[in-house]
């Protein structure tokens, strides 16, 4: 039978024994279970102290499903031995309804479990025990991987230092985010600063309920996709195109329409700038080419882009003059007015900036460029309008990376930071005269951590 034991520090735990099995065996049992020596154990079944040793637990109605209470008894004193009738247990840790813990008095604990919270809360204080424990257990890693990526990735750059920064950064807005709570509990409930809080952590417990509730009924929505491309072919030239209906217009990239040999058709009067999720300087437009598609030679529009990481980009425009249609279903593109399918490519066949597992270098690149996109076409225009007048005013300048020389007072102020005057000029020359990207650029050049 089974029988399920619960002891006065709350631990509980079941026990498969016979009904044949003696009360001094079966505290031998518990003693291995809950560290607590046999004969500190006083057994109590039904709010009847079990007292006899050798009887048997069937003898005492123990049955199967049963719930009993283990008690660890104080050392008998002596004047209580005079007494055998009185046994000595300890409801010290019982709370009384309507009654509290002297403040000063903390509850007692078995030996074994004392010693497992303070090993915890050493590894907790120490963030080089704490370390070893996480990189000891990989399922404790996976989770934390997926709970706290912060953190799992200062714990795999291998530094103590930056993983210390970072646990005490968290632990640090966790104590603030405790202390609010409290100050929130004894506030004033009807204050607008309560009342806010309030509204903030019922917000933020829905958020986490909708994030558990997602992730136990559909997991697959926190996946990527891959992104939907074609095989074409553009002047006998493969190429591989993106497919998206949420774009205006096709559009290629200054290097696909080079290695395709269309450049030369390329009318320079559209020029301008796209905005959309990055920023896009376009160089100009090719007014009609071809796309071969399958068997299917088809006509379109070309907006050619300066710096664009994808090949080819098959816009709306395109989509709905042939009255593509995207059939995800069977993972197909019809061609509406030709009747011809073709399929999407796999992630395997797929260009290096769209796959899902990317090297960190063109994320961080596309990243990055969305920043300076903006401040670069500017510039570019500029120059472009300056004309040859920038060049007269800085024939003094030392050669750079640019044919077209900088204004001495950018120089000068940039000298004026500390830097050489080579420098300067290098990184005007590669921001293209930017001040602000040169000097970011010079700072992080110039940098250096502690311990390097």
């Amino acid at each position: 039978m089974k029988v399920c034991v619960t002891t006065i520090a709350g631990d509980v735990f079941t026990l498969d024994v016979s009904a044949e099995l003696e009360l001094i065996n079966f505290k031998a049992l518990c003693e291995f279970e809950c560290r607590v020596p046999s004969d500190q154990c006083a057994v109590i079944h039904d709010g009847v102290l079990l007292n006899e040793p050798m009887k048997t637990l069937g003898a005492y109605g123990v049955k199967d499903g049963d719930m009993i209470l283990l008690q660890q008894t104080q050392q008998p004193a002596p004047t209580q031995q005079g007494n055998p009738g009185a046994f000595n247990l300890d409801f010290s840790q019982i709370q009384v309804p309507g009654t509290s813990r002297p403040s000063g008095q903390q509850p007692r604990l078995p030996p074994l479990q004392q010693a497992q919270q303070q090993a915890e809360a050493g590894a907790e204080n120490d963030p080089a025990k704490l370390r070893e424990m996480l990189l000891s257990n990989p399922h404790q890693l996976s989770l934390l991987k997926e709970r706290n990526k912060p953190l799992a990735d200062a714990l795999l750059s291998g530094n103590l230092d930056a993983f210390t920064e970072v646990l005490e950064k968290q632990r640090k807005e966790r104590a603030e985010r405790e202390l609010m709570q409290i100050r929130m509990m004894n506030a004033d409930p009807f204050d607008p600063d309560a009342q806010q809080q309030i509204a903030e952590t019922i917000r933020l417990k829905n958020v986490d309920a909708n994030m558990e509730t997602a992730m136990e009924h559909a997991p697959e929505s926190f996946g990527q996709v891959v992104m939907l491309y074609i095989d074409v072919n553009v002047n006998s030239h493969p190429v591989k195109a993106f497919v998206d209906s949420g774009a205006q217009m096709t559009i290629m990239s200054q290097a696909c329409a080079e290695r395709c040999n269309i450049m030369r058709l390329v009318d320079k009067r559209w020029a301008g700038i796209a905005k959309g999720v990055g920023i896009q300087k376009i160089i100009g437009r090719v007014h009609l080419g071809q796309i071969q598609i399958g068997p299917d030679f088809l006509q379109s529009s070309f907006a050619i882009l300066e710096d664009q990481p994808m090949d080819m980009l098959l816009g709306l425009d395109m989509l709905k003059r042939h009255q593509c249609c995207i059939d995800l279903k069977n993972y197909i593109l019809k061609i509406g007015t030709t009747g011809t399918e073709t399929p999407f490519l796999g992630e395997a066949e797929l260009p290096a900036c769209a796959r899902l597992n990317r090297s960190e270098s063109l994320e961080n690149t596309s990243m990055e460029s969305e920043d300076k996109q903006l401040a670069e076409a500017l510039n570019r225009s500029a120059q472009d309008a300056a004309g040859p007048s920038a060049t007269s005013s800085g024939t003094h300048q030392e050669p750079s990376q640019q044919p077209a020389p900088f204004p001495e007072s950018t120089i000068s102020e940039l000298t004026a930071m500390g830097f050489q005057r080579d420098e300067v000029i290098t990184e005007l020359g590669k921001h293209n005269g930017n001040k602000q990207l040169a000097a970011a650029a010079l700072f992080a050049k110039n940098l250096k951590l502690p311990g390097q």
